[in-house]
């Protein structure tokens, strides 16, 4: 029997990409598809795949946060993260929050297929360039072994949500349709305003400061204030 697939990326272009690899052989069955974690949230809590295929930037939830909410609901779900980013700091996220791989979009069809494989039967996977920069930190005693110590301790997903946009440049009605939570504009500001009080700071690009000091996300500031 095939393992079923759900992919989450918010490139069309990526999600065909890959059913047309996975479309060669009878192991895997793409069941679903999501263009944000909101949705493969709730495709996991309805349909139960057997593993999800998934971005780690994600619009919204981003990818370690949709991991959580996923196997929050759907223990059993196996999490495959698809980056562009082989760092260790995405690395040991994704591996810290559930993931059991991680393959970088510049890896071949064989690797993906091989780490759907290794999953499939229980087991997991790094990519060959990831494993290999992970063994050299590792053998100089370098690598952190503990989560980095953070600033944004003590925020919760939905505050962290809310932060990354704010360090983006969106204003408060932005973020109240960018994050799909159906949150009322008053509660978007009440978000911020908590999230200032618990960093100590001030105004906006003082939580900008923590964002980037703390490496919550990848993403490029951009100008503009609030409305």
């Amino acid at each position: 029997m095939s393992s079923q697939v759900l992919l989450v990326d918010d490139h069309k272009i990526m999600r065909d990409g890959i059913k047309a690899i996975l479309r060669h052989g009878e192991e895997f069955e793409v069941t679903g598809e999501a263009e944000n974690g909101s949705e493969a949230v709730q495709f996991c809590i309805t349909k139960r795949p057997n593993i999800v295929l998934m971005d780690i930037g994600l619009p919204g939830l981003n990818g370690v946060e949709t991991m959580g909410e996923i196997l929050r609901h759907c223990s059993n779900i196996r999490i495959v993260i698809l980056s562009m980013y082989d760092d260790e700091h995405s690395v040991m996220s994704a591996i810290r929050s559930g993931a059991k791989a991680f393959v970088l979009k510049k890896a071949s069809d064989n690797d993906l297929v091989e780490a759907l494989r290794a999953v499939a039967k229980g087991g997991s996977y790094l990519s060959p360039q990831v494993s290999d920069r992970l063994l050299q930190r590792i053998q100089k005693n370098d690598l952190d072994a503990k989560p980095a110590s953070s600033a944004l301790n003590g925020l919760s997903a939905r505050e962290l949500q809310a932060l990354r946009l704010v360090a983006d440049g969106k204003t408060s009605k932005e973020i109240a349709v960018a994050v799909v939570l159906d949150l009322v504009l008053q509660t978007i500001r009440s978000y911020r305003k908590t999230m200032m009080g618990k960093r100590g700071v001030t105004n906006v690009a003082g939580l900008t400061q923590v964002v980037l000091a703390s490496g919550v996300a990848h993403f490029t500031i951009s100008a503009g204030g609030d409305k």
